[in-house]
């Protein structure tokens, strides 16, 4: 009995104490086994990439003015332009015009690109960046191209311009590309001209200051398409 005493003491003290103090009373390893559940590691979130900005692209041949047209590609063949076939028009367009003033000729091909972001790929904007790059340095080596001279010019997030001449037969033409990206869409404009039978050749500064404006137009037009 005097060994016994002891332990029943402590039964009747835990019988005593209020219910919120039983748990002090139970077996103290439950305590530890809360602790390392709180220590368990949380989920690891799952990749995600920035939307691309733009989600369409306008129409190639109604992106530009009229007026822009018959200033820069006069006498144009079709002003409305000549689509030119895509696989899919919400990724890619394009348009192109032609023009014969007297014995000056006009050339002028607008382009669109557009990218989304993917987890595969990264975002629309670095995947346009790549491709606007790749399309600068086509532009320096196209249709047996000369002379090349590449600039920078102010027009979107970014542009590269790209002066070439080229020899046809007896015809010398010079080529003017701009190429200007925003944001996930890139824009790439190929103006062309040359003088036939002996006629002047267009001046090169009146070229690309005119590729810049059609350009900048074009951009524009992305912004307008996407409101």
């Amino acid at each position: 009995m005097r060994r016994t005493a002891p332990r029943l003491a402590r039964v009747l003290a835990c019988a005593a104490v209020p219910v919120m103090l039983v748990a002090g009373c139970n077996d103290s390893g439950s305590g530890s086994d809360d602790k390392k559940k709180d220590a368990s590691p949380s989920a690891t979130p799952s990749p995600t990439v920035a939307p691309a900005k733009f989600r369409k692209l306008p129409e190639p041949c109604e992106s530009l003015s009229g007026k822009t047209i018959e200033k820069l590609v006069p006498k144009a063949k079709n002003e409305k332009g000549k689509a030119l076939p895509s696989s899919d028009k919400n990724d890619a367009g394009a348009c192109l015009w032609t023009g014969l003033d007297g014995y000056q000729y006009r050339s002028l091909t607008l382009s669109f690109k557009r990218f989304d972001s993917e987890l595969s790929q990264g975002t629309g904007d670095k995947q346009a960046e790549a491709y606007a790059s790749d399309q600068a340095d086509k532009a320096g080596k196209a249709d047996g191209a000369k002379d090349a001279k590449r600039g920078e010019a102010a027009i979107g997030d970014a542009a590269t311009t790209v002066r070439t001449k080229a020899k046809k037969g007896r015809d010398e033409f010079l080529n003017q590309t701009v190429v200007a990206r925003t944001a996930n869409v890139v824009v790439t404009v190929e103006y062309d001209g040359t003088g036939y039978e002996d006629a002047k050749a267009p001046d090169a500064e009146k070229l690309l200051k005119g590729a810049e404006d059609i350009a900048k137009e074009a951009v524009e037009s992305v912004a307008s398409a996407n409101k």
